[in-house]
């Protein structure tokens, strides 16, 4: 028996382009859990979401971070890197994650509850949002702790 593989065309998957934050503060990391769906279906992750056409991806990472977490005052603090995630077997599609590192400048307690309104199309989805040390945040899902190690080299200003 001879295996060949399938032809590209059938295979190819679409590349979304998202935005995901490490916002970190006191040598913790933000994240969140889905308050509606089971750990062990979402898992613990960070604020991240689809680059909208004609967005830049440091504006999505903002725009996320606000949605998702119902706070209102982050900076870019540096941008990370780009990686791929491919979301098989969850869904047929690749992820280019522009990974930045944000700065909450806004006082934030230790744990509480956002919900992210979609644009006002369908359901809001609710999250539990709480503070880890950047030393467990190995327990992020779907790759989304990829970059961590890039937040423990030095900082060199964007040009």
């Amino acid at each position: 028996m001879t295996l060949t593989a399938p032809h590209p065309h059938l295979t190819a998957k679409p590349v979304r382009d998202k935005a995901l934050c490490y916002i970190v503060r006191e040598g913790r990391l933000l994240v969140f859990r889905h308050v509606d769906h089971s750990w062990e279906e979402v898992g613990v992750q960070v604020p991240a979401g689809t680059v909208r056409v004609g967005e830049e991806p440091r504006d999505a990472a903002l725009r996320e971070a606000r949605e998702e977490t119902g706070l209102s005052v982050f900076a870019v603090v540096r941008g990370l890197g780009v990686t791929d995630y491919d979301m098989t077997p969850y869904r047929a599609e690749v992820q280019r994650r522009h990974v930045f590192q944000l700065a909450l400048e806004e006082p934030a307690p230790e744990r509480w509850f956002s919900s992210e309104r979609h644009d006002g199309v369908g359901e809001p989805t609710r999250f539990e949002c709480f503070w880890i040390p950047l030393e467990h945040a190995h327990v992020l899902q779907s790759g989304q702790g990829t970059l961590l190690h890039r937040l423990f080299e030095p900082h060199r200003p964007e040009a």
